[in-house]
């Protein structure tokens, strides 16, 4: 089994929710261990919408992802682990809360 380095969260918003998506990453960054990243206002890498990652270790996954859940109001949020293999964390291994989108895989 692959080990997990770590998670990162991606938190889909666009011009309407910017606001919203802004505040919960804050807010996450504030109340745990969870390093924000920037706040892309047009879509990056694979994902397909603006987005804000957070980024977070195994150790906090058990506090980070239930608030996410709870917190996050409507936003999608795209969840997936760090084992090195791209492709399969950003596919096999993810976790979505909220609408599935489709990613650009190309790069992987």
């Amino acid at each position: 089994m692959q080990r997990i380095k770590g998670y990162h969260a991606h938190v889909y918003f666009d011009a309407s929710t910017i606001d919203q998506a802004r505040a919960l990453c804050e807010q996450a960054a504030q109340l745990f261990a969870v390093k924000m990243g920037r706040v892309h206002e047009r879509p990056v890498g694979p994902h397909p919408d603006w987005s804000c990652q957070l980024a977070f270790t195994p150790q906090v996954f058990a506090d980070v992802v239930p608030w996410l859940a709870l917190n996050r109001q409507g936003l999608v949020v795209f969840l997936h682990p760090d084992t090195g293999d791209d492709l399969l964390d950003h596919t096999d291994h993810a976790i979505w809360m909220g609408a599935m989108r489709p990613l650009d895989l190309t790069g992987f």
